[in-house]
């Protein structure tokens, strides 16, 4: 059962990946999985993501500067960042750039479910 909001999850790491898929489907999201930033943004998918859930760590474009390119372009998609190593700078630094909200791995997947549901949803007029 779908709630029709697609849920972009970008990281590079495979088992990563595969729980938070299974996880964000498990809640009705329809979900779209990239093992890279590069798979994201050719896909087309962005235009049609609720939310992105992004690791900084990636290869070829890092989270970080795909989150840059969405804030000059002026693309207004609610961006989750994950992470196993940032330093409180690089914590900062996405969050300043817009990102709603922002986990270390590992984390709580219902408290990442919590943030989706949040940010996936739209906001009253």
């Amino acid at each position: 059962m779908s709630n029709n909001q697609l849920i972009c999850i970008v990281d590079d790491d495979h088992s990563m990946l595969r729980m938070l898929t299974r996880g964000m489907s498990a809640a009705g999201f329809d979900v779209a999985s990239f093992a890279s930033a590069e798979a994201l943004v050719n896909s087309g998918q962005i235009t049609e993501a609720s939310c992105v859930i992004l690791d900084i760590d990636l290869p070829g474009i890092s989270g970080l500067d795909l989150q840059q390119k969405f804030n000059e372009r002026g693309r207004d998609v609610p961006i989750i960042v994950i992470s196993g190593q940032a330093t409180e700078k690089t914590r900062q630094r996405v969050l300043q750039q817009g990102a709603v909200a922002f986990f270390d791995k590992p984390f709580n997947l219902e408290s990442l479910l919590a943030a989706v549901n949040s940010a996936a949803s739209p906001t009253p007029a």
